[in-house]
């Protein structure tokens, strides 16, 4: 028996009519006919007496219309149950993401995302690495800096601010540094996660470029040790304003070049490419933005 021809069994049995059973389920009479039909068949028993003037249920008609009733109201129940799991965010997500933006804005926002959503789990996997979404190993992808082009879908959710930094003993030894020219033959800790780690274009307040080509006398894979070498002294760097805000406060390192800007870096939830997003990815990108939005 093939549960599928159960609804329109009943609507006949509720109905007492084909025509009016085909109405509720908005198919034709012959189809509904063609299912109880086919239903009867299968059980080897006939199921309803047809008279000119009403259709009505033989005994074991009445025995499987009561049987079925509790059969199609539990489908009803969990077709409800799915639909209703299916908005609310479930399940493990998976996410990656740089480490130093991992480590100062994404741990606390997991674990809000957490205390929000108590039936998700995270998986946070932080490395400057650019990682292969395409895989199907991660739900979405947190982006720092300027996307190449891709077949990926993305969205710009914020922005940050770049300085050229370095230790006060480092600053006593090379004198004041005021144009980029004094920048020239300057040790630079550069981080070699980047695509052109010792090149950076300066501006001035009337709009002026100056391309800077830095003497790299370290370079490291993340941005959590330009910022420790930095401090160590080694030479000047290039980092972003969200990991400065406490080494400017305590003076541990100094901004140069105060009449020169860098440009600004992007913030970017990058997403696989499949059609359907689910509500855990949804739900989580969606906090991201508003507090990218809180920040900017």
């Amino acid at each position: 028996m093939k549960l599928d021809r159960l609804p329109f069994f009943a609507a006949v049995v509720e109905t007492g009519s084909f025509t009016r059973a085909a109405d509720r389920l908005g198919v034709t009479k012959a189809v509904v006919s063609a299912h109880v039909a086919r239903l009867e068949e299968e059980l080897g028993t006939a199921l309803l007496v047809r008279t000119t003037r009403r259709v009505t249920a033989t005994a074991e008609g009445l025995l499987l219309h009561e049987k079925c009733q509790v059969i199609l109201q539990e489908a009803s129940e969990a077709e409800e149950a799915l639909l209703h799991a299916a908005d609310r965010p479930t399940g493990l997500l998976r996410i990656t993401a740089p480490l130093d933006f991992g480590q100062s804005v994404l741990v606390p926002l997991v674990a809000e995302f957490r205390r929000r959503y108590p039936d998700c789990r995270v998986e946070l996997d932080l490395t400057d690495a650019v990682v292969d979404l395409q895989s199907g190993r991660w739900d979405l992808s947190v982006r720092l800096g300027w996307l190449v082009d891709s077949s990926l879908k993305s969205r710009r959710v914020g922005r940050f601010g770049q300085a050229l930094v370095a230790a006060p003993a480092f600053l006593d030894d090379f004198g004041p540094i005021e144009t980029p020219a004094d920048l020239k033959g300057l040790p630079f800790v550069a981080n070699s996660a980047l695509h052109d780690p010792g090149s950076w274009d300066f501006e001035d307040g009337s709009g002026q470029v100056e391309r800077v080509r830095f003497d790299t006398v370290v370079s490291m894979s993340t941005t959590a040790a330009v910022l420790a070498g930095a401090l160590q002294g080694m030479g000047c760097a290039v980092l972003p304003d969200f990991l400065l805000e406490s080494p400017l406060r305590d003076g541990q390192l100094q901004p140069l070049l105060s009449g020169w800007s860098l440009r600004d870096g992007g913030i970017h939830i990058v997403y696989p490419p499949t059609r359907y997003r689910q509500p855990k990815v949804t739900a989580f990108a969606e906090m991201l933005i508003r507090a990218q939005t809180r920040t900017t």
